[in-house]
């Protein structure tokens, strides 16, 4: 039996791929897929840095998830300090601006690291721009 069907010419069409490189492109396709979804498992040490009436934590390093977004860098924050979702918390990078939620962490320790770890500086008020 042929693998196609025959055109107006009475030529039989033939497919461009075999079953079995459909299975080794899906399957490469997977594995591309997989380790694209696989967490950076690298740490980047974080040091947090209280500004104004913020209270002082007792431990201010930490290694922290580098491919985590920013957003998870504050909830920790309010977890150690405490604080509640309704509580006011401003964070800033290097005492001079303050990050979207959605920046990573290693995107900014890339760009802004000091001495080896990404500084964030926390206050409970706005304390720049």
């Amino acid at each position: 039996m042929a693998s196609g069907s025959p055109d107006d010419s009475g030529r039989q069409a033939t497919l461009p791929w075999t079953p079995g490189e459909v299975s080794e492109s899906a399957t490469e396709a997977l594995q591309s897929l997989d380790t694209y979804k696989k967490k950076d498992p690298s740490k980047v040490v974080v040091r947090f840095k209280a500004v104004g009436n913020a209270p002082i934590m007792r431990q201010n390093f930490y290694k922290i998830t580098a491919s985590n977004r920013f957003q998870a860098v504050i909830q920790f924050l309010r977890k150690e300090l405490g604080w509640k979702a309704g509580d006011p918390l401003f964070t800033y990078i290097n005492l001079a601006f303050s990050p979207a939620p959605d920046d990573t962490v290693s995107n900014l320790y890339k760009s802004f690291a000091t001495e080896g770890h990404l500084i964030v500086n926390y206050s409970t008020t706005a304390a720049w721009g």
